[in-house]
């Protein structure tokens, strides 16, 4: 640093997160203790704490063009509702085949991972100052560690999103029909799930995809939880509503009387084992086991919004943001678990992959069920903006790194991005066999690889040296997202070679 330059100068740093524009930003700060700093590779002291006032009064800018100003109760939604996804849905499965103790455990231990995970993020966030994932990869691999981290996001992301809207194209034409009581498919337009879901894209998502900061997504967000609370609270109910063992619904009384006929005719060995099966398992182990763990793991996704979330955050610090992780994964573990165990403990064996496609077996027109996957679709919807944001942010790091932000460009890019989701879902029905590959190699780079890796280049030895507490944790995540991802693999290879179709396929 120039010995004529005032001491409390930070250096030119050129940040660019969200696809702002990337002018170089210096700003005063406090000069700190020495063991509150920490010096990058390059030697420049880094500011790992709050920034000062300037001199005239005026707040400076956070790493951005615009000062952040996301409430804390916002960004808890909008991480909250990046969190939630249609794996909900299937939680209750996951419970059945693992028991409720061992469930418990595994979720416990996923919810746990992932906190420390983000925490190593916003540790190395701090230490750099800079608030883009696909930056920290820049910062601690080169050119490569930013290519690597932008492909994983945008893979991931268009996967996840493809998975959205493959649930709209499939479950609303089926709540329609059963709000208009066809018991029969037709071939009417608004049955035609391509059609609804290329309605839904540019009258819903798309309107919200073109907002300039995430932050402004905190309202939808928030009513998109609420819609996951109505299914909690309709799962709690049904549960005391639906005997154990449930009679299948059927449209052909002659079918009722012959179902009732050979139910009569059961003998009573098989009554006792229908007993059996109304009851919970603590534990269980069984072929479907091991596919819980990719579930469970895949419902904690929210690593690319961290950081984004954390960029536009009011009065940003590193625990503040901390403590929002905290609070969403905090929140999305207690509804996971509570759907999973009241889904269970409804239909126990019996639970399908897909819990409202259970309860649908016992009568398909129930109201509140209809009601609920109405919910449950306007929820999936409203969390595909969410996830847009840092796959546009990742293409224009690639491909627009200094450009200035430009309003034709984000508003191009998130047209394109829908309208290749659009074609996927429309004309490629075995693309979510592809994504669930892509899903468990990108995923687990998100979550575990990149995260650890990057804090242990970034954080400068001097500080912490590689044989330190810290960065042995690090190494072993790590380690466990490389084991995590063959075992991954293993299990969709085995599933495809045996032809069956696990728990999650569809989604």
């Amino acid at each position: 640093m120039d010995s004529a330059q005032p001491p409390f100068e930070s250096e030119m740093m050129t940040i660019i997160p969200n696809g702002k524009h990337s002018e170089d930003l210096s700003v005063p700060m406090k000069i700190l203790p020495e063991e509150d700093r920490f010096e990058d590779t390059e030697g420049h002291t880094a500011e790992v704490q709050e920034f000062l006032p300037h001199p005239d009064g005026k707040k400076p800018t956070r790493f951005t063009d615009f000062e952040g100003k996301t409430s804390f109760g916002m960004s808890i939604f909008n991480l909250s509702n990046a969190i939630m996804g249609s794996g909900i849905l299937g939680l209750a499965y996951a419970m059945a085949n693992t028991g409720v103790i061992l469930f418990l455990f595994l979720l416990t231990a996923v919810a746990t991972l992932s906190s420390y995970s983000i925490h190593l993020l916003l540790k190395s966030s701090g230490v750099v100052g800079i608030r883009a994932y696909e930056q920290l990869g820049f910062r601690a691999f080169g050119t490569p560690g930013k290519l690597a981290a932008a492909i994983a996001i945008t893979l991931q992301n268009i996967g996840a999103m493809s998975s959205y809207l493959f649930i709209v194209k499939y479950e609303f034409p089926l709540v329609i029909q059963a709000f208009l009581h066809i018991e029969e498919s037709s071939a009417e337009w608004y049955l035609n799930g391509n059609y609804l879901v290329v309605m839904v894209s540019v009258c819903i998502i798309l309107p919200l995809a073109l907002m300039k900061q995430l932050g402004y997504l905190g309202y939808t967000s928030g009513f998109s939880i609420s819609c996951m609370v109505f299914f909690l609270i309709a799962v709690i109910y049904k549960k005391f509503q639906v005997p154990c063992p449930f009679q299948e619904f059927h449209f052909n009384s002659s079918e009722i009387l012959n179902t009732s006929m050979l139910a009569d005719s059961k003998s009573s060995h098989a009554e006792d084992e229908e007993e059996l099966s109304c009851g919970p398992r603590m534990f269980t182990l069984n072929s479907q086991t091991a596919y819980t763990v990719p579930i469970l793991a895949f419902a904690f996704v929210c690593h690319p919004e961290v950081l984004p979330i954390y960029t536009e955050l009011r009065n940003p610090s590193k625990k503040k943001m901390q403590h929002v992780s905290n609070i969403s994964i905090t929140v999305m573990y207690v509804m996971y678990f509570l759907a999973a165990l009241f889904g269970y403990l409804t239909f126990y064996d019996k639970v399908g992959a897909e819990l409202l496609h259970t309860y649908s077996k016992i009568d398909p027109f129930d109201t509140l069920i209809l009601c609920v996957r109405l919910a449950v679709l306007t929820a999936v919807t409203l969390t595909v903006p969410i996830v847009l944001f840092p796959v546009r942010r990742a293409i224009q790091q690639m491909l627009f790194a200094n450009k200035t932000f430009n309003w034709v460009r984000h508003i191009i890019i998130a047209v394109c991005l829908l309208t290749l989701i659009n074609l996927l879902v429309i004309f490629a029905p075995g693309i979510l066999g592809i994504f669930g590959v892509i899903g468990a190699t990108s995923a687990p780079c998100l979550i575990f690889i990149f995260p650890a890796v990057f804090y242990i280049r970034i954080v400068p030895t001097d500080k912490e040296p590689m044989t330190s507490t810290p960065k042995i944790l690090a190494a072993c995540f790590a380690a466990l997202g490389f084991l995590f991802m063959i075992m991954s693999l293993s299990f969709i290879i085995i599933d495809w070679t045996s032809g069956s179709s696990g728990p999650s396929r569809g989604h």
